[in-house]
C-alpha cells in the first residue's frame, strides 16, 4: 500500500543519443540502399546469382532496418531502492520460482546454488516463498533441496551478518579464496566453506542410493518415471510464524505426466507453478529464474518494486527484465555468446521503446497480468464474472477465488497461509489434465505453441497495451553460465531460432499484432528484428552458396564495374565500425572477430536447422522438441590461458552439417579456380567470377576455420566422420547441379 506523504519518485528514466553511431547505421543503410539500387538500374548484368543476390541483400537491408530503429532512441532506468520504504506502508510478498527439467544436463547442485541466493534475499522472508518446478521427478533433486535447506538455517544469516553481495556459495567461494578480515569472520568463513563442500560431495556422491528411496518423504517417487508420475508437492519448509528475519517458504513440485500427452515444456511448468502458488501465497509479484541464473544482488526485489510500485509503473508495467549476464566467461568470448555488445546497445534502446523482451529468466511478472488483465481494466479487476473464471481459469473452487483475490488486489497475511491444508488441491491443480477446456496457455498464463515460450508471452503482453522494463542496478542482478563448446551452444541457439519461427508463423506475429492489437510500430520492428535471428539463416546459406556457384560456373554475383566500390565501402565501413564499438566498450579484437566469425557459423548452422524443422512443422511431418542446454558447472579455477577452452567441439548432430557443407564448398570451389576448371562460357562474355568472388570465398574459409581443424582434429574436436561423408555427398550433389545449368559451349 502507497504512502501518499512520500513523493519522491522511486524510479527516473533518462534519454540520450548516440550521435556516432545514430550516423553511422544510418550511413550503413544508406550504402545497403545504393547496392539495391545498383543492382536494380544494372539491367545488363541480371543473371540467375545477380537476382538471389538482390532478393538476400533485400532482407539484409530490411534486418538492417531492423536494428537501426530499435536501437535509435536509447534510454536507462535508474531505480530507487532505499526509497522504497518510505514509500510504501507494507512491502508486497513476491513468488519466486526455479525451473529445472534434467539432473544430468542440469546438475541438482547448479540449482540448489540458485535457491540458497533466493533464500537469502535481502527482503522479508515472510514475504517470500521459494517454488521449485522438478520437470525430471528426481528424487536427487528433491533430496539437494532438502540437504540445501539444512544448510540454509547457517548460511543465510552468515549472508545477513556480514552483509555479503555473493549468496550463491559455489560463486562465494570460488572468488574469496582467502579473507582478510576479523579473526572471528575469518573463523565462521572456514566452517561455512567446510558445510558447503560437505552438501556439495551429499549430493554429487552416491546418487544411486539417493535416488532410489523408498521410504519417508520419498515415497511419493516410488515406482514413478520422468515421463509417468502423479503430482508431487512437498513442503520443505514453512515459515509458520511468519518470521521477517528467518527463512521463506520453500515448496518442491513435480507436475503430474503422463506418456504420449503433451505437456507444452517450460511453459506448462510455469502455468502449474502459476496455479500452486496462487494456491498457497497468492502473491501480487512473481520472479521466475532458470536452475543456473544465481543472485548476485540481494536487493533485486527492492530494484524491481521501485518501477512496480510507482505511480505510473502500477498502470502500465506488466514485468520487469533484468540483464542475463554471465561469470566465469571464456577470455575473448570464442562462441560468441556472450553477447556484450548486443546487450549494450539492444537493452538500451528496447526501453526507450514500449519494453524489452521477456527473456525466460531473470523476471519479475505482475500476477494480474499474467491472468490476462489488461491496462485499460486496471481499476476495476473485479469485473470478472463467476462464470468467467471458470471458463478461463477452470472449475477448481479454490483456484477461481486466488485468481479473483489476485485481480482485486487483495493479499494473504501470513497467518492466513497454512500450506499444509492446501497440498491435495494444488495437487490437482498440478494434474496434467486440468487444463483442458480452459483458457490456460491461450489467454492466460505462459502462452503454448512455440519452444520460446518467453518471447511469445511477452508479446502477448505488449500486444494488449502493457509496457516493460529492464531493469539495470548499478551491481548486477543475476549471473549464470554461458554454454561452452560447439553442441551446446549450437543447442541453445538452434532451440531459440526454432522458437521465433514458430512465433513468425502463427497467429502471434508480430505485424499481426501491430494490425489488430496495441503493439507500437516500432516495438513490432524490434520484435522483428529478434523473429530475423530465425529468419537470416536461409539468406546467409543463400548468399554463401552464391558463392562457390558463382566460381564454378564462371559467373559473378559482385559487381565488376565502378559498382563494385559500394560493397567494398560498405565492407570497410561496417568492419571499423564494429571494431570501434568492441574497442569502446573495453573489448579486444580477437572478441570482436570471435563474434564477427559466430555470427557466420551460428546463422548458417543452428538457424538453418531450425529452419528446416519449422518446415517441417508447417507439413505435419514432424513436431519441434524442447531441447534443454547443459548446464556445465563453471571451473573452480581461473581458464583465461588454458588454450582448449575456447576450441570448438562436434558431435553427431546434424546442426553441424550445413556448415561442414558450405566449408566443403568453399573447399572444391577454390581448387576448381586454381586447376583452371571452370566453365569458358562466361569468360568468352567478360562476365567471369572475379575477384569479388575469390574475396568472398577465402572470407568464408577463414570465418569456418574451426570447422576446418575439425576435419582432421580427434576426438571432441573433429567432425564425425558421418557428417564429413553426407557434407560430401551434398558437395558432389551442389557441383554437379552447377555444371547442369551452365548450357554447352
Amino acid at each position: 500500500m502507497a504512502n501518499k506523504n512520500y513523493s519522491l519518485p522511486l524510479n527516473e528514466k533518462y534519454r540520450y543519443k548516440y550521435n556516432y553511431k545514430r550516423v553511422m547505421d544510418s550511413l550503413l543503410l544508406i550504402l545497403l540502399l545504393l547496392l539495391l539500387g545498383y543492382r536494380v538500374i544494372s539491367v545488363n548484368n541480371y543473371s540467375f546469382p545477380w537476382f538471389v543476390a538482390f532478393l538476400c541483400e533485400l532482407w539484409f537491408t530490411f534486418a538492417w532496418f531492423f536494428t537501426l530503429t530499435t536501437q535509435w532512441n536509447p534510454a536507462v532506468i535508474k531505480t530507487y531502492p532505499d526509497r522504497l520504504w518510505q514509500s510504501v506502508e507494507e512491502v508486497p510478498a513476491v513468488d519466486l520460482f526455479v525451473t529445472t527439467a534434467d539432473t544430468v544436463l542440469e546438475p541438482p547442485i547448479i540449482t540448489v546454488n540458485t535457491v540458497l541466493s533466493l533464500l537469502a534475499l535481502d527482503y522479508p522472508a515472510h514475504k517470500l516463498a521459494c517454488y521449485v518446478s522438478d520437470d525430471a521427478c528426481s528424487p536427487l533433486t528433491f533430496y539437494a533441496l532438502q540437504q540445501a535447506f539444512q544448510f540454509a538455517k547457517f548460511w543465510v544469516p552468515f549472508c545477513r551478518k556480514y552483509e555479503l553481495q555473493l549468496r550463491a556459495p559455489l560463486r562465494y567461494f570460488s572468488e574469496v579464496t582467502t579473507p582478510n578480515a576479523t579473526p572471528q569472520f575469518k573463523q565462521e568463513w572456514l566452517q561455512m566453506k567446510d558445510m558447503y563442500d560437505h552438501l556439495r560431495s551429499e549430493i554429487e556422491l552416491d546418487t544411486f542410493r539417493k535416488s532410489n528411496p523408498c521410504h519417508g518423504d520419498f515415497a511419493a517417487f516410488e515406482n514413478t518415471e520422468k515421463t509417468d508420475h502423479p503430482s508431487i508437492i512437498q513442503v520443505i519448509w514453512e515459515n509458520k510464524e511468519g518470521l521477517a528475519d528467518g527463512l521463506p517458504h520453500l515448496i518442491y513440485i513435480s507436475r503430474e505426466k503422463k506418456p504420449k500427452q503433451s505437456h507444452h515444456f517450460k511453459a506448462g511448468a510455469m502455468n502449474v507453478l502459476t496455479r500452486v502458488s496462487g494456491l498457497i501465497t497468492n502473491a501480487p509479484f512473481m520472479l521466475n529464474v532458470d536452475c543456473d541464473m544465481i543472485v548476485s544482488n540481494p536487493n533485486i526485489v527492492q530494484h524491481a518494486l521501485c518501477i512496480f510500485l510507482d505511480p505510473k509503473g502500477e498502470k502500465e508495467v506488466a514485468f520487469v527484465q533484468f540483464i542475463q549476464q554471465f561469470y566465469a566467461t571464456l577470455k575473448d568470448d570464442p562462441f560468441g555468446n556472450q553477447m556484450a555488445i548486443l546487450i549494450k546497445y539492444l537493452v538500451a534502446g528496447l526501453t526507450g521503446l514500449q519494453g524489452p523482451f521477456y527473456g525466460g529468466t531473470n523476471c519479475f511478472h505482475r500476477r494480474k497480468v499474467i491472468y490476462g488483465l489488461s491496462p485499460e481494466n486496471i481499476e476495476k479487476g473485479n469485473g470478472i464474472s463467476e462464470e468467467e473464471l471458470k471458463q478461463k481459469f477452470g472449475a477448481s473452487k479454490e483456484i477461481m477465488k486466488s485468481v479473483a483475490d489476485a485481480l482485486e488486489g487483495r493479499t494473504y497475511s501470513p497467518n492466513d497461509i497454512n500450506i499444509s491444508n492446501i497440498v491435495d488441491v494444488a495437487c490437482q491443480a498440478a494434474g496434467c489434465g486440468y487444463e483442458y477446456g480452459t483458457e490456460w496457455g491461450k489467454q492466460v498464463g505462459w502462452i503454448y505453441g512455440s519452444v520460446t515460450e518467453d518471447v511469445v508471452t511477452g508479446l502477448r503482453m505488449h500486444e494488449k497495451g502493457w509496457r516493460s522494463e529492464m531493469c539495470t542496478p548499478s551491481s548486477v542482478g543475476f549471473t549464470g553460465f554461458a554454454p561452452g563448446g560447439g553442441p551446446n551452444s549450437m543447442a541453445q541457439q538452434k532451440r531459440w531460432a526454432t522458437g521465433l519461427l514458430e512465433i513468425f508463423f502463427s497467429k502471434h506475429c508480430p505485424i499481426i499484432s501491430t494490425l489488430f492489437g496495441k503493439l507500437t510500430i516500432r516495438q513490432c520492428l524490434a520484435y522483428m528484428w529478434l523473429v530475423n535471428w530465425g529468419l537470416r539463416s536461409i539468406f546467409q546459406v543463400c548468399y554463401a552458396c552464391l558463392v562457390p556457384y558463382c566460381i564454378i560456373t564462371n559467373s559473378n554475383f559482385i559487381p565488376q564495374d565502378r559498382g563494385i566500390y559500394i560493397p567494398i565501402v560498405l565492407l570497410i565501413v561496417y568492419k571499423v565500425y564494429t571494431i570501434s564499438e568492441y574497442l569502446a566498450a573495453g573489448l579486444s579484437i580477437r572478441a570482436w572477430w570471435n563474434n564477427q566469425r559466430m555470427s557466420r557459423i551460428t546463422p548458417m548452422n543452428a538457424g538453418f536447422c531450425a529452419f528446416l524443422n519449422i518446415i517441417l512443422k508447417m507439413l505435419r511431418i514432424s513436431e519441434t522438441v524442447f531441447e534443454i542446454t547443459k548446464k556445465d558447472l563453471p571451473p573452480t579455477e581461473d581458464i583465461g590461458d588454458d588454450k582448449d577452452s575456447g576450441r570448438f567441439t562436434f558431435d553427431e548432430s546434424l546442426v553441424f552439417l550445413p556448415g561442414t557443407t558450405i566449408l566443403l564448398l568453399q573447399l572444391i570451389a577454390m581448387i576448381i579456380k586454381l586447376l583452371g576448371l571452370q566453365s569458358p562460357m562466361a569468360n568468352q562474355s567478360g562476365n567471369g567470377c572475379g575477384l569479388g568472388e575469390i574475396f568472398c570465398s577465402v572470407y568464408l574459409i577463414i570465418c569456418y576455420w574451426p570447422f576446418f581443424r575439425g576435419l582432421f582434429e580427434t576426438g571432441k574436436y573433429r567432425i564425425p566422420l558421418s557428417t564429413i561423408y553426407k557434407s560430401a555427398i551434398l558437395t558432389c550433389f551442389f557441383v554437379q547441379l552447377c555444371r547442369r545449368t551452365v548450357p554447352p559451349s
